[in-house]
């Protein structure tokens, strides 16, 4: 976890870019996977930006063609929380280059009955800022931006779903804190680090990944 997320364009949407103080919106796509670009939101001397980027920290050119793929040596599409402070990996960028990942909900393939149902997992009520970090790169002269997202150990009302591990979803009031560049005294995020589950989520079983629709009667986990 996490695997895939979607993005809509729904005033839970809005009402999240209005609290980054951003008048920008994420183009809505239903089934973001790694290695596939999102959008990020991350903050500089020039203030906050909305950036395309692609879903994995470490990125090189593609052999042939255009464009950049995940490097094959690394899994970096998610980073676990444990390791923030002692992965030269993720060190450096955890105290400097903080990200959020807007998002409407995530999916996961659930284990009903000897089969993997898909499940949409999203807000009972607004969006999701999941926590992330992010790094710039330039290749023969073109500028690309790549992203992880940031994993929790796992928490047992989400163990059902996902056994691993649960994503870190912050709250407005984490927001600033969190984007600023300048703040590097991460021991402050230590509460957020702990396996909890940020608000109320809904989780609904869902046709296919591609079109989200709800199949059946789906559950409440609650916040903590």
């Amino acid at each position: 976890m996490c695997g895939r997320y979607n993005v809509f364009d729904d005033p839970f949407m809005r009402e999240l870019m209005e609290s980054l103080q951003l008048p920008l919106f994420p183009q809505p796509r239903r089934n973001i996977a790694p290695g596939a670009y999102g959008q990020i939101v991350y903050q500089d001397r020039n203030g906050r930006h909305l950036e395309e980027a692609v879903w994995s920290l470490l990125i090189e050119p593609k052999p042939a063609g255009e464009g950049v793929r995940p490097n094959p040596k690394w899994q970096t599409f998610n980073a676990q929380s444990r390791r923030l402070n002692q992965s030269p990996l993720w060190k450096s960028r955890y105290r400097h280059k903080r990200a959020i990942i807007p998002a409407s909900g995530f999916h996961e393939w659930m284990p009903v009955d000897n089969r993997k149902q898909v499940v949409n997992i999203r807000p009972k009520q607004g969006a999701i800022a999941f926590a992330g970090l992010y790094d710039h790169w330039e290749f023969e002269g073109v500028a690309y931006t790549s992203f992880t997202m940031i994993t929790l150990p796992p928490h047992p009302r989400f163990a059902h779903i996902h056994p691993k591990s649960i994503p870190l979803m912050l709250t407005p009031q984490d927001f600033d804190l969190w984007l600023d560049p300048d703040f590097d005294q991460v021991d402050a995020f230590a509460d957020l680090m702990r396996p909890h589950i940020a608000m109320d989520l809904d989780v609904v079983p869902v046709d296919s990944p591609k079109n989200l629709s709800p199949i059946g009667v789906g559950e409440l986990i609650s916040a903590d």
